[in-house]
């Protein structure tokens, strides 16, 4: 969306110094990064349904022994009526239950329940290995707040915990790259290896992992050195989030002294308001939310929309947004399912793989592992589009660190894990500087959380009191059609940005026209004018991986599950199909490369051409019902 002029001048008389940069279109414009962590919630449980995202219409999902991950084994302890558990609706029976759900749990978030429901890579055992509950899911009606903030801007569809593991692993990670696996770059002085759960009693557990306090060196401290401003964010009530607070340096930091003042210390929630209102944030600030508005299951996702919105609104709303890229993310999956078996690093990769210390899984990879809720708020990410790169919280670390290098600081968190740095992505490629969009989207209302005769937030404590169940019955019996996933999907559209992964139907456009599949007896593919909402089936295509992680793909139809194969032809099965290798350009598109070097392009006239020179098309990931032309 292109900027107003009027805006533009407006901005130049409130902004005279950062206007002219912020419309030259660089990573540089940005003055303020802010990262906002939350708790312990999957991407299928919350936005599982949302048009546009790779979610319950997946083409690509996995298949084990002929039957889709949607399938989720059950045993007879479970249920006699069915031999599998579908996504499920939480909130399917009504009534209480759209309140009750809000504070119910669903299974167990550590290291060993979410690696059992893995099961090798399966991915097939979420009932039966943490809970039934752990396959359920929310609607839009449910979390208005989360679906405004990630339609509004930019959401992340392929963004993994760091761990398969709870909370501390992955706060650490977020705060300093490592959990310190054998093979990382810290060695067992620094705290001892490795830390995949929430101890914090000091010394180790037997073995000598999970050993606390650790040691090694964060990525605030880096900042600290090379005199980059930044700040914690949080409350008295700071639900133990701070992970800086798990570090030896930190818990021995002086009194008034950097680390302790910024990072133990740190500042109020109201303090990061004011500052955001009126443009003074430091270059890097780190939001710790109480307790209750954590999302931390009881804790009401409706209570953590509040504090979002809060948080939103003072960065949109202050003077500064015009400079601020405000990454909100959650920790780990809390327990709930993901259908995405996680990205990772081959067997053997240093600092990334490890000989299960509880003896329950044998050797596998600590992380990353399954997809979060993740989103980011910036003038360079307006307009709804979805990121689609591999990303974990290391990426958020990498992010601060391409920034600063463009403002002319090079700073290196030595301690995160080589293959995290060489397949994680940066993020920058969700943000299109040369087109920044000022406008604030309308967000739904957030209510207040409840809070008792103190004023203390009690939401979580309130709703079990009103509810004597908060976890619905688990529909065994009343199932969605299993070959009709799908169905639970919204409607609509997303414009792609980021290197291309598999997931999701996508349309390619170029100058008014799309890719299209003419269908049968027609050999070969062609381009016809593109429609508004980008929803004919016959414009539709699906890309085949070759290699997890890579750029180069197979391409299928929606229509009929025809491959493009040689030139431009169209063949029956993927034996004859070419391999293309798919770039991705920032502000430009997508860039389609035959095995002989040469790229596929639409000509003025709609015409289909080869050319040697490379053509960007505009990616729009689709999700809609309609099996018709």
């Amino acid at each position: 969306m292109a900027v107003a002029p009027s805006l533009i001048s407006a901005i130049r008389v409130m902004y005279p110094l950062l206007a002219g940069a912020a419309i030259a279109g660089s990573i540089a414009d940005i003055e303020h990064v802010v990262l906002f962590m939350q708790e312990n919630r999957a991407f299928d449980h919350y936005f599982g349904t949302m048009a546009g995202v790779r979610g319950f219409s997946d083409p690509n999902v996995q298949i084990n022994s002929g039957k889709p991950v949607w399938q989720q084994d059950v045993n007879s302890a479970l249920t006699t009526s069915t031999s599998y558990l579908l996504p499920w609706y939480l909130n399917y029976q009504g009534g209480d239950f759209l309140e009750a759900t809000q504070c119910m749990v669903a299974g167990d978030n550590g290291w060993q329940d979410n690696h059992a429901a893995l099961n090798g890579g399966l991915n097939d055992h979420w009932a039966t290995n943490n809970t039934p509950w752990s396959w359920g899911h929310y609607r839009r009606s449910d979390i208005p707040v989360q679906f405004g903030i990630a339609d509004g801007w930019t959401v992340g569809d392929m963004y993994q915990e760091s761990i398969i593991s709870s909370t501390n692993p992955n706060r650490v990670a977020w705060a300093s790259g490592s959990i310190n696996v054998p093979g990382s770059p810290q060695n067992q002085s620094e705290g001892g290896y490795p830390y995949i759960d929430n101890n914090e009693t000091p010394g180790c557990e037997a073995g000598g992992f999970n050993c606390y306090p650790l040691s090694w060196k964060t990525a605030a401290e880096h900042y600290q050195d090379a005199n980059v401003s930044w700040n914690v964010f949080q409350d008295a009530d700071n639900f133990d989030d701070n992970p800086l607070a798990w570090f030896k340096q930190f818990q021995d930091a002086l009194p008034g002294s950097q680390l302790s003042n910024k990072g133990m210390v740190g500042s109020s929630l109201d303090d990061f308001y004011a500052k955001a209102a009126n443009g003074t944030l430091p270059a890097v600030s780190y939001i710790i939310g109480p307790a209750e508005l954590s999302e931390h299951p009881p804790y009401s996702p409706r209570d953590g929309a509040w504090l979002q919105k809060k948080v939103v609104d003072a960065v949109t709303q202050g003077k500064g947004y015009a400079e601020t890229a405000l990454i909100i993310s959650y920790d780990e999956t809390g327990g709930w399912g993901d259908h995405v078996v996680p990205y990772h690093s081959p067997s053997g990769t240093a600092g990334e793989w490890i000989q299960d210390p509880y003896d329950e899984v044998g050797y596998t990879y600590s992380g990353p592992g399954f997809r979060l809720p993740f989103y980011i708020v910036s003038p360079w990410t307006r307009g709804g589009a979805v990121f689609t790169e591999h990303t974990d919280h290391n990426s958020q670390i990498m992010f601060v660190e391409e920034w600063l290098a463009a403002k002319g600081k090079i700073v290196t968190t030595d301690e995160m894990v080589p293959w995290r740095r060489e397949h994680m992505s940066s993020l920058v490629n969700a943000f299109d500087f040369a087109s920044p969009d000022y406008s604030i989207p309308s967000l739904p209302d957030a209510p207040a959380p409840h809070t008792d005769a103190s004023r203390n937030y009690d939401g979580a404590s309130y709703c079990e009191s009103q509810h004597k169940d908060t976890r619905p019955l688990v529909p065994y019996d009343s199932q969605i059609d299993a070959k009709n996933v799908s169905s639970l999907s919204e409607q609509g559209f997303k414009e792609m940005r980021g290197a291309l992964t598999e997931g999701r139907y996508i349309v390619f456009e170029m100058g008014g026209y799309a890719l299209t599949n003419p269908g049968k007896p027609a050999g070969v593919f062609t381009a016809t004018k593109e429609t508004s909402q980008h929803e004919s089936i016959v414009q539709r295509w699906v890309v085949h991986n070759l290699i997890d992680g890579g750029n180069t793909f197979t391409i299928s139809s929606a229509r009929d599950g025809r491959y493009i194969g040689s030139h431009t032809g169209l063949v029956d099965n993927e034996t004859g199909a070419e391999t293309y290798t798919v770039g991705f350009a920032a502000g430009k598109g997508y860039s389609l490369q035959k095995e002989n070097g040469k790229y596929v392009t639409i000509d003025e006239n709609g015409a289909v051409q080869i050319a040697g020179d490379a053509t960007y098309f505009k990616g729009y990931s689709v999700t809609y019902a309609s099996k018709g032309i």
